[in-house]
């Protein structure tokens, strides 16, 4: 034995390591592959040998050749025997080749389970740890099911190393096991206060991932998350606290309120840039989903805007980028305070990053108006002449077209201005983005009906002017225009000043190097000009000049019958033969002008791009049947298919004969080394070095100065219109509204005063100069509607299969398999260790009674604390406090809370304690309080008038039922009243659930019901109403009318937002996406749809633009329209009518608060003061104090608790005078100002 461990340590010696194999594949350069044979021969013969030492050895090497690419799966089954090795540093290879070779589809991987549960139950941690490690590479199903037990044992391990790895390493068994993550989260909860950081650190990052996506599971442990966020000093684990908390936010919109604060603090205190970073997303995500706003709003998002800036001016090229990257989502919603910051945006365009240029690009996007897109995109485009590089180029082409088209041309005013634009960037020389180019050039002809004669000009210019378009406008980008011109001055032929001239324009030789699908278009719009021409020679009588334009189109189109495109050659024998017979009618002495015509006639609308999605599937059609017989999977059919034109003699034949490869000469080397040092100096992407070429004479190149040329005559095209021509227009424009304004300043300055930011929040609307027809796509019969498709959501995700409620109580059924080893049963049982069998069961029955017992005694002393409590409260008689002694007393009386509701209880519990009051209380109002503050829980009595004596078993059981009955009730109020109080209040949507009030439709708008908005399909009418339990919350109640016989479906209504006032829209959507309708509109019905709005600042007046749009449904197809509107928003749509009686009303005027004054004194056009008070009281939401004759106290309060208070006379001259006291000078002025409106 002795002998036979000599000689294998004597063989060892000789053996070679991997420093051996990597010195030995440096130094066989020539022929790396044959040496790396070579070796895995010898490695081979070292894995067949008993020494593990040796195998080892052999794991390593191949390792390393796996690093390079070489496959080593033949291995596997000596990597496991590597791994299960009782000394540590072979364990330890075996474990790291087994997490690089081994996948999910090992086919090994079922050895390995019960090694793996043998190391992680080692004594020696670093096994189990190196187990955990190679775990985590090769986890596939069954491993993660076998042994999630055992990892889970790990978690409670005394030693830290331990728990560590195993709570990382149960995010990929949560990842392959799903049904894990229920059994394990309340131990996985407990690591997040572990006194070890890194244990700590570890569950917060599985905790993060997996709410990553799906947060609303991971709601419950807000409270443990913001405490560990308020006391951790760990900037990763606050990077990803932080983060958790910004995909919180959105679904429960309170957990804001608790976070600004302690966020606030880090972005002022905090010097680590990604946590600041950090800081400032989640504060954007907090101001977005708060519903009802906060004081510190604007200061907030200031605050952010700030730290941005400085993060854009420094000089590190990351921080510049995830700067203007924040920036970009603060612009979504506010945009005014990053417009403030334009010139720092303008800055970055000019810096030698790509990647931030195209950041600053993004924010332009966002900073266009109607006012200023005509001077921005004239920046894009200067900046675009000077920019090196075609790639840049082409996404400021991309992003100016972007910035035009976006949401419908809605900054558009001028489209000849747009047309214009999309014409100058057709010569940029070099863009791929010609189809893109042509696409917005059709749109426009077709959206627009104005703009078609000043397109159709331009068009046949570009088509004269096809040579400016580049050397070979076929291959590059830019030929995709000459389709677009082609077919504009085809289908709007009637507008085109000379239709001869196109089609000459058309005919010409050179259109016969376009593409294929370009030429076909050629060839199609040709014969539409042909019908024109000949229609308009009819009328003219001129026969011969027909026959002249059949000679030479025939001529000019025999050069397109000769293209290789098939399209091409069927569509000009088409027309070729549409001329012959053009020719034989007019022989016959026939008119073909109408039947010509006939040929063209209608409008081309756009498919939809989803339209072949929604084509409902026939009944009885199978696509995945075969239409033919199956193939069958025979190889040999495959060898004949690929002989099938091809004879194998015929092969080896012409291999034969064919042309040896000859070496290139000298000569043709050299003209391609001159060819390819063009071809990478002209290249953008190719690193060049810092040389200078020097001419002949010793000066450089790049030193030569660069004189400009005067010339007098410009290098321009006579008949293209100028870009710069509407800009001066548009600013002349501009200076004659500012004059306009001026002198409405001081008109309305004689008048009365006005309010300093009034001008600042209305901007002045811009008229357009054409209207956008918004075109509906042209959709299959049948097809079935959808507002979105699932497309981007990918099947395989694994994380959709996490998507558990953690929350409800564990299941029996949900418990981890334990696996245990299978017992035989045997026939003789041992009578000695029956015995000691029957003694252990008697021990633990007689513990069991001892602790039944003691907890019964624990129970009674309980109860009866409770009773003499209630009787020194109450004073409860004797025979009551016997009661207690029946065996049904004894019972408890609360059952058990469930897991859930215990955990959305403390989550209520622990958000409800950081909630201000909505509104101060009214002093000496006592009947406003249900309108400010949700009623008191009713409080649960269980009145017992019956003795112990006379009780009776059925009563007992009729006393319990009652009593779980009221215990039923009063859990189902509370419910009702958190919902009343959070999550619904009468139709009003909140950022987490988006509620419309869908209720029958009355015969009738109501008379409250003013009118927004009307077409000759549809009518909008609307009010407005408040609910004192939303502070900073109006809602609009928008009655729909159907006007017409068809259906009207896809509603959506869309706002302008204002600084203070904003539109409630759904998660996740942008400041300019509308809100869904969730209701149709049948023939001849209204509905009302109520959409909520967030006011911060209540003491204006807001006015609004906005657009419903819709379609309509009809037999020949659907049609989109739209309704643009002006919603005006008074100070007396924030009012509450409270009641409140003459007393408390006098204790106010007395309090002291109402100390602004308001009056004034009108002609009322209605005779009677009842009619006015009724008209006082609906529509500025007043309540009646009390009347005396011909005069009348008022009340209101605001949704913030600003008081109004009127009392309004009728004198004996027939006037009517209104006097007004308030909390709030500007509300009070404004309210009697409406009530002066609304009378007179």
């Amino acid at each position: 034995m002795a002998l036979k461990k000599a000689k294998a340590n004597l063989e060892r010696i000789f053996d070679k390591n991997l420093h051996d194999l990597v010195r030995g594949i440096r130094n066989h350069k020539d022929n790396e592959a044959k040496y790396i044979a070579e070796c895995i021969d010898e490695i081979k013969q070292e894995l067949k040998q008993e020494n593990i030492s040796v195998k080892a050895n052999a794991v390593n090497k191949l390792a390393y050749l796996q690093m390079l690419g070489y496959d080593i799966s033949w291995a596997a089954f000596n990597v496991i025997e590597v791994m299960s090795s009782t000394k540590y540093t072979h364990k330890r290879l075996g474990y790291y080749t087994a997490s690089q070779c081994f996948h999910d589809d090992t086919d090994v991987l079922m050895l390995t389970t019960n090694l793996i549960r043998k190391d992680l139950s080692a004594q020696n941690m670093y096994d189990a740890g190196v187990a955990l490690s190679g775990l985590a590479c090769f986890m596939n199903a069954d491993l993660a099911r076998d042994l999630a037990n055992d990892i889970m044992t790990l978690m409670t391990s005394t030693k830290p190393y331990l728990r560590k790895k195993s709570v990382l390493i149960m995010y990929k068994v949560f990842l392959k096991f799903p049904d894990a993550l229920r059994p394990a989260f309340s131990r996985l909860k407990e690591k997040l206060e572990d006194p070890d950081p890194g244990v700590q650190s570890a569950a917060v990052n599985v905790i993060c991932e997996l709410a990553r996506k799906n947060p609303q599971n991971y709601l419950s442990l807000a409270p443990i998350f913001f405490k560990l966020m308020t006391s951790s000093s760990n900037n990763w684990v606050l990077i990803k606290i932080i983060k958790l908390f910004s995909a919180l936010t959105p679904l429960e919109p309170r957990l804001g309120k608790k976070l600004i604060e302690p966020l606030t603090n880090l972005i002022h205190s905090t010097s680590a840039m990604s946590l600041l970073y950090e800081c400032i997303n989640t504060v954007i995500a907090v101001l977005v989903s708060i519903s009802s706003g906060l004081p510190s709003h604007n200061a907030s998002i200031q605050l952010c805007v700030q730290k941005l800036r400085i993060l854009i001016e420094d000089s590190d090229q990351n921080l510049k980028y995830l700067g203007l990257l924040a920036m970009g989502r603060i612009l979504k919603t506010h945009p005014k305070s990053v417009q403030t910051h334009k010139d720092l945006v303008l800055q970055c365009l000019d810096d030698k990053d790509e990647s931030i240029r195209l950041r600053a690009l993004d924010l332009l996007y966002g900073m266009v108006s109607k006012k200023n897109l005509m001077e921005i995109v004239k920046k894009l485009m200067i900046h675009m002449d000077k920019s090196e590089g075609s790639h840049y180029r082409d996404e400021l082409l991309s992003k100016i077209i972007d910035i035009c088209s976006q949401n419908n041309y809605q900054f558009v005013t001028n489209f000849e201005w747009y047309v214009t634009v999309l014409v100058e960037l057709t010569r940029m020389e070099g863009t791929k983005h010609g189809r893109m180019i042509a696409a917005q050039m059709l749109d426009v002809a077709i959206r627009v009906p104005a703009i078609r004669p000043f397109s159709v000009t331009q068009m046949v210019l570009l088509l004269d002017n096809a040579h400016l378009l580049g050397s070979n406008p076929g291959r590059s980008g830019l030929g995709e225009v000459l389709y677009a011109s082609a077919w504009i001055c085809g289908e709007f032929a009637e507008h085109l000043e000379d239709p001869q001239a196109a089609l000459d324009a058309m005919l010409r030789p050179k259109m016969g190097s376009l593409p294929g699908h370009i030429q076909s278009v050629f060839v199609q719009n040709i014969a539409k000009l042909f019908a024109r021409l000949a229609a308009k020679l009819e009328e003219e009588e001129n026969t011969d000049g027909i026959r002249e334009l059949c000679g030479q189109l025939t001529e000019k189109l025999n050069t397109f019958m000769q293209s290789g495109d098939l399209e091409v050659q069927e569509r000009a024998s088409s027309v070729i033969q549409l001329l012959k017979y053009v020719l034989k009618l007019k022989e016959k002495g026939g008119s073909v002008g109408p039947e010509l015509a006939v040929l063209f006639a209608g409008e081309l609308n756009p498919v939809g791009l989803k339209a072949q999605k929604k084509v409902p599937l026939p009944e009885g059609l199978d696509l995945d049947a075969w239409i033919n017989d199956a193939p069958s999977e025979s190889s040999e059919e495959e060898e004949i298919t690929d002989e099938l034109f091809v004879n194998p003699e015929h092969r080896s034949l012409s291999n034969s004969n064919a042309p040896k490869r000859e070496e290139p000469s000298e000569e043709e080397l050299g003209k391609r080394r001159a060819q390819r040092k063009v071809e990478t100096e002209s290249n953008p992407f190719y690193i060049k070095g810092a040389t200078k070429a020097a001419s002949r004479d010793g000066t450089f190149v790049d030193d030569i100065p660069v004189a400009p040329i005067d010339l007098s005559v410009g290098l321009q095209i006579t008949g293209f219109a100028s870009s710069d021509k509407y800009l001066r227009e548009s600013k002349i424009d501009e200076h004659n509204q500012k004059l306009r304004r001026k002198m409405k300043d001081k008109k309305s300055k004689k008048r009365g005063k006005k309010h300093a930011g009034q001008d600042e929040e209305e901007e002045e609307e811009v008229r357009p100069v054409h209207v956008v027809a918004i075109v509906n796509e042209e959709m299959p019969e049948g097809a079935r509607e959808s507002d979105g498709d699932d497309d981007d959501a990918d099947p395989g995700d694994p994380h959709r299969a996490l998507n558990i409620n953690l929350d409800a109580p564990l299941r029996p059924e949900e418990a981890l398999p334990v696996r245990t080893h299978r017992v035989a049963l045997l026939k003789v049982a041992n009578n000695e260790e029956d015995k000691e069998d029957k003694k252990k069961k008697k021990s633990k029955e007689k513990a069991k009674e001892k602790d039944k017992k003691g907890k019964k005694d624990k129970e009674d002393a309980k109860k009866d604390k409770k009773k003499k409590t209630k009787k020194s409260k109450s004073g409860a008689s004797p025979s009551k406090e016997s009661e207690g002694s029946s065996p049904q007393a004894k019972q408890p009386e609360s059952q058990p809370v469930p897991e859930e509701k215990s955990q959305m209880d403390d989550i209520e519990f622990w958000l409800s304690q950081g909630d201000s009051p909505a509104s101060p209380p009214a002093p000496a109002a006592p009947a406003a309080a249900p309108a400010t503050s949700p009623p008191p829980a009713p409080e649960q009595k269980t009145p017992e008038k019956q003795s112990p004596a006379t009780s009776s078993p059925k009563t007992d059981e009729s006393k319990k039922k009652k009593k779980d009955k009221s215990v039923s009730k009063d859990k189902s109020s509370k419910k009702m009243r958190r919902k009343a109080g959070y999550e619904e209040a009468e139709g009003i949507a909140t950022p987490s659930k988006e509620m419309f009030d869908v209720s029958v439709p009355e015969a009738s708008p109501p008379p409250s019901h003013k009118l927004l908005g009307e077409s000759s399909t549809l009518r909008l009418n609307y009010e407005t109403k408040v609910d004192a339990r939303h502070p900073h919350q109006v809602v609009i109640a928008v009655m729909f009318t159907n006007l017409t016989s068809s259906h009207i479906h896809g509603l959506e209504f869309n706002i302008i937002d204002s600084i203070n006032t904003k539109l409630v829209r759904a998660m996740g959507s942008s400041a300019q996406d509308g809100v869904k309708v969730p209701f149709q509109l049948p023939p001849e019905v209204r509905n009302e749809g109520q959409f909520a709005f967030t006011a911060e600042s209540i003491a204006m007046p807001q006015k609004f633009r906005g657009t419903v749009t819709y379609m309509v449904r009809t037999d020949s197809g659907s049609t989109h329209e739209k309704i643009d509107f002006r919603l005006e928003m008074p100070c007396s749509s924030y009012l509450v009518p409270v009641p409140i009686d003459s007393a408390s009303f006098a204790d106010l005027l007395a309090s002291g608060e109402l100390v602004e004054k308001s009056s004034a004194k009108f002609q009322p056009a209605d005779a009677s003061f009842q009619q006015s008070l009724r008209r006082l009281s609906t529509a500025l939401h007043f309540s009646v104090v009390e009347q005396i004759e011909n005069s009348c106290s008022l009340y209101a309060r605001s949704i913030q608790g600003h008081h109004v208070a009127l009392l309004v006379k009728q004198l004996t001259s027939g006037m009517v005078s209104v006097d007004g006291k308030g909390s709030e000078r500007t509300i009070l002025s404004n309210v009697v100002e409406e009530c002066k409106g609304l009378l007179q």
